[in-house]
């Protein structure tokens, strides 16, 4: 019976790898493009880079799930890892057409702003996750 339960060890092995690396991919692409170092902000206990950074990990990883879920295979998965990276950059340049200033902002420890650049994150990966099932 235990043998039976872990038959699909190997799978998960290679998804959740695969996940992982994806995700150690998107923060290091993600914190390129922003003009500020977010993991030096957090070290420093600004709460804002922490939300943004967060709430955009969580719009990344939403989609993640859900191409695990419903890819053919791991390179049909990281296709779509790879679109939802570029849907959370594109959303991080977007927010910035009304707060021109959004980085200054995030950086200066305004929470509004990090508040608004992670629930946009949030919001386009749910959007997309759900956009994969279809």
């Amino acid at each position: 019976m235990i043998l039976q339960s872990l038959a699909g060890l190997p799978a998960f092995l290679v998804y959740f790898c695969t996940a992982l690396f994806a995700v150690t991919a998107y923060l290091f692409i993600y914190t390129r493009v922003t003009p500020y170092n977010e993991f030096q902000l957090i070290r420093d206990n600004h709460p804002s880079a922490a939300i943004s950074l967060g709430l955009s990990l969580l719009g990344f990883t939403l989609p993640l799930v859900s191409a695990i879920a419903h890819s053919a295979n791991v390179l049909d998965c990281l296709i779509w890892a790879l679109v939802a990276l570029i849907v959370q950059v594109v959303v991080y340049y977007l927010v910035r057409i009304p707060v021109p200033d959004l980085a200054q902002r995030i950086v200066a420890g305004e929470m509004a702003s990090a508040i608004w650049l992670g629930l946009a994150s949030l919001s386009a990966g749910a959007l997309n996750a759900a956009s994969m099932i279809i």
